[in-house]
């Protein structure tokens, strides 16, 4: 992100843009350090030295593979090379830069000891603070198999594991993919992710599977006509381009094909309010009003800034309280009773507004919540809007100043 220079004098826009600037920097802050495996401590000439690479451990007794941007003329007279070009077990190009590191997730009767890829973070996470986790793989030509179960963990000391006959680390599975599929392409990459909540402390993720053989489910991977490489009795996946980032409560964290798709309007109404000189700050804010698409409760920039303006007003009147109602529209309230990522969306609007108001400075005792569902229409309804302008009308958070 870039943060406008201001010019020498305007000392008060100097500190409001850097305030503004450092906040939405530590929203977007990648906590992992070198996570797309580019930086190396030292060099790389064959496969499980996934410890030379800067910041990044192999955390059990079968060491983790590095793959880097390093053409090797006659790879067919070393079966160990690493080059991302053309390896031991196929060839990718990264995700992000030119560099990854390859895992063992699965293998037959353990023929193959797992491996897993372990970075300690910049950061120590926060208690009760929701991350987005990311990171992609993509499965290497040279596996006989796929597996499902590739997963993250957090945890606040380094695993050591040193014996590899004993290779798997049984532990929970904190971030993978929404329906734990088995990820079988040989081409491309594939990203999972999710939301973390963090218990407090966590100092190291760890990648890999974390499900003993019985519960890992499996197919067999067809090996390429192309492929020079020897096949393998293991599910073995490059990684790359790997990130913890912190959330706000209007964040999202999604994976393509892996939320559900929205199958309503993705319609969001906007506003225009006209404030004056006249208005009282009670006034100013009981004319705000935000909107949302059906299903969401993010917040749009607009809404952003609407928001801005209401915490300026709150600043600038620290007696005054602020009522904020949620409301959605009746099909929402239909829907979610079947579907749950449809339930409470009046609810979650109003905990998005909250949460970005106090992450403004203001005080959370100051915000009142209120629930209001698809109970009051929108008064701004007319004839004339057809029903999908309507609902998009009462998808709303509106404000009472007290």
């Amino acid at each position: 992100m870039k943060c406008v220079n201001i010019k020498t004098g305007k000392i008060a826009a100097f500190f409001i843009a850097a305030l503004v600037c450092s906040q939405l920097t530590a929203q977007s802050v990648n906590l992992v350090p070198n996570g797309s495996f580019e930086a190396n401590d030292g060099k790389i000439k064959s496969l499980g030295q996934l410890d030379k690479v800067t910041s990044w451990l192999s955390p059990t007794g079968a060491k983790t593979d590095a793959f880097i941007n390093n053409k090797i003329k006659d790879p067919k007279k070393d079966k160990l090379y690493n080059s991302v070009e053309q390896n031991a077990y196929g060839k990718e190009k990264a995700k992000e830069g030119v560099n990854y590191a390859g895992i063992v997730a699965y293998s037959y009767n353990d023929k193959m000891p797992r491996t897993y890829a372990m970075v300690k973070l910049d950061a120590p996470l926060k208690k009760g603070v929701r991350y987005c986790v990311t990171f992609n793989v993509s499965l290497a030509e040279a596996s006989k198999y796929a597996c499902n179960q590739l997963g993250a963990n957090f945890s606040n000391k380094a695993y050591a594991v040193d014996d590899p006959k004993a290779s798997i680390i049984d532990d929970v599975v904190n971030v993978r993919q929404r329906d734990n599929k088995i990820i079988n392409a040989t081409y491309n990459w594939e990203k999972i992710c999710g939301v973390y909540e963090a218990k407090g402390g966590e100092k190291y993720l760890t990648i890999g599977n974390f499900i003993k053989n019985e519960n890992v489910k499996t197919e067999t991977n067809k090996k390429p006509k192309d492929m020079d490489a020897e096949v393998i009795p293991a599910a073995y996946y490059y990684l790359d381009d790997v990130s913890v980032v912190m959330m706000d409560a209007s964040a999202e964290c999604s994976c393509a094909g892996d939320e559900p798709k929205n199958e309503y309007s993705t319609m969001v109404f906007q506003k225009s309010v006209i404030v004056n000189s006249k208005m009282t700050p009670a006034q100013v804010m009981n004319a705000q009003q935000t909107f949302f698409a059906f299903g969401k409760a993010n917040l749009s920039p607009d809404g952003k800034s609407m928001l801005d303006l209401i915490a300026q007003k709150m600043t600038e009147n620290p007696a005054m309280k602020l009522e904020v109602i949620g409301h959605s529209d009746v099909m929402e309230d239909s829907v979610g009773v079947e579907k749950t990522q449809y339930s409470g969306m009046a609810e979650k609007r109003v905990d998005a507004v909250i949460a970005y108001l106090k992450g403004k400075g203001i005080d959370p005792n100051r915000l009142i919540s209120v629930v209001e569902n698809s109970a009051i229409p929108n008064d701004e309804i007319s004839e004339s809007d057809d029903q999908e302008l309507q609902m998009a009308k009462n998808r709303r958070v509106t404000f009472r100043a007290l």
